[in-house]
């Protein structure tokens, strides 16, 4: 697979962030609201936004299980910011009925770095990207308190786990398509090559 086909979970959140960073990582993107444009996807990345309302919306457009379903069979997937939460096999502290699609073994905090006047930029390494530092936009951002023993911490922040890897699902709190730069994109469409 040269060019691969990645979904954006159109829901709620910065999607068209997300395909202008996809497409610049050379890969076809376009937006998915309804199973059965989920089933054409090589890969999903689920953007950020809220939690809460992407776990409800995505229960609403019958969505849920699909997702499930495909992440669990090893569709390539990239949460960030609540696609973090979202792929989260556990929330510390979720809101009531909030649901994730879990993949990644790991604890996640909500709004752990704070509220929106606290939103900030910061340099992150990340395993994996090469040519320095990634510049990670948190807004309302989660962290990661802890990982199992699939999971592969690949970025910290501050002293907190800010980015992860299990298999073919990678998470970050952090929002890399605000930015203009499409490393972390580039890895993650080169991880949906990897597993075509």
């Amino acid at each position: 697979m040269t060019t691969p086909l990645i979904g954006v979970l159109a829901l709620q959140g910065d999607v068209r962030e997300h395909l202008i960073a996809l497409a610049a990582a050379d890969a076809v993107a376009r937006p998915v609201r309804r199973p059965e444009e989920l089933a054409e996807v090589d890969g999903l990345v689920i953007p950020g936004g809220e939690s809460t309302t992407i776990s409800k919306l995505a229960e609403l457009f019958g969505l849920m299980d699909p997702l499930r379903e495909r992440i669990k069979a090893g569709m390539p997937v990239y949460g960030t910011c609540a696609g973090m939460i979202m792929l989260a096999d556990k929330i510390l502290d979720p809101r009531s009925g909030q649901e994730t699609l879990g993949g990644i073994d790991m604890i996640v905090r909500r709004n752990a770095f704070g509220r929106q006047n606290e939103s900030f930029e910061a340099a992150v390494e990340v395993a994996g990207i090469d040519g320095g530092p990634v510049e990670g936009v948190f807004i309302r951002a989660p962290w990661v308190e802890s990982v199992g023993a699939q999971a592969e911490v690949v970025a910290e922040h501050d002293g907190h786990i800010v980015a992860v890897r299990q298999g073919n699902a990678l998470a970050t709190s952090f929002h890399p398509e605000l930015t203009g730069d499409h490393r972390v994109h580039a890895l993650f469409v080169d991880m949906v090559r990897t597993a075509a």
